[in-house]
């Protein structure tokens, strides 16, 4: 009985091994990360961006992310523009406090890459693939990537008007282990 223990928990703590050799690593998000947005009426930068990156760019398979943003945290560089765009005509921060974005997958395309995953924004989830770069510098690293965001899509204020429908998207998200 007692080998029949110590072979169990041998074989245990190999499979607990093996589990974690098999997890991509885990990348820590610094605070220099930038998440900008802009449009030809409108543009700013969202000041808090957080989350879990599971990144290995040679086994995409068990790499992930899972990140949000502070919709409170929008600055355009007006004040009044800030307030509006918190507004439930706009983001609605009180109801929806943040942007949240789950991948399902990630597939190298040409020299990056791009991920696809569930976006959430305004209370609406949609599929949204993302493309994005991975530079890779020893223990840091930054991930790149700019896509666009038709607001419609996620009803985020009234369709047309002062605002492009269309926004662009920018990240720049460096991060260390």
């Amino acid at each position: 009985m007692k080998r029949l223990l110590i072979f169990s928990g041998t074989l245990l703590l190999a499979a607990a091994v093996f589990a974690f050799n098999i997890v991509s690593p885990l990348w820590k998000i610094t605070d220099k990360y930038n998440v900008a947005f802009s449009s030809n009426e409108v543009g700013g930068i969202f000041k808090s961006f957080k989350g879990t990156i599971n990144f290995d760019e040679a086994n995409l398979a068990v790499s992930n992310f899972d990140v949000t943003v502070d919709v409170a945290s929008i600055q355009t560089g007006n004040a009044l523009q800030n307030k509006h765009a918190k507004s439930d005509e706009w983001f609605d921060a009180a109801k929806y406090p943040v942007i949240h974005y789950v991948s399902k997958k990630i597939v190298k395309a040409g020299a990056g890459y791009q991920v696809t995953g569930d976006l959430e924004i305004h209370g609406v989830k949609k599929e949204f693939t993302i493309p994005f770069s991975f530079v890779r510098k020893g223990n840091t690293a930054t991930f790149n990537g700019t896509f666009n965001v038709n607001r419609n899509d996620f009803h985020i204020g009234k369709p047309g008007g002062d605002v492009a429908d269309v926004i662009k998207v920018q990240l720049a998200v460096p991060v260390t282990k």
